[in-house]
């Protein structure tokens, strides 16, 4: 039986809550050089939107969520621009979403059709 898949969202962020209340800042104060597109639509300013929370939800494969120095840290070899979504199937980690398409992706539905076609349908 085949292994099932997994998607990895990668926040272009560190963990830590230093790090989370400077990016809160960096939303509110200058939103225009955030730099995590990812965060940007999946979240408002101090929390995960309900809307993204029921797409995840609804998804027909397992996700996990990692800021920036958690994925380093377990994936050093991957050099992706982040922020990133993975998919990975078996021992194999490939990018289904870059950082270049999250770029171009300035709303929720965008985002999730994007996942749907390039994470879910391929």
């Amino acid at each position: 039986m085949p292994n099932p898949a997994l998607l990895i969202f990668v926040y272009n962020a560190d963990s830590g809550m230093f790090n989370t209340l400077a990016d809160i800042g960096h939303k509110i104060f200058s939103p225009e050089s955030y730099a995590c597109a990812l965060c940007a639509i999946t979240h408002s300013y101090f929390r995960e939107r309900k809307e993204w929370r029921h797409f995840i939800e609804s998804l027909p494969v397992p996700c996990r969520f990692m800021h920036r120095d958690e994925f380093r840290r377990e994936y050093p070899g991957q050099q992706e621009k982040l922020p990133a979504i993975f998919k990975v199937q078996g021992d194999t980690l490939r990018s289904c979403v870059s950082a270049k398409q999250l770029e171009t992706c300035d709303n929720m539905e965008l985002l999730k059709k994007l996942i749907m076609n390039s994470c879910i349908r391929d």
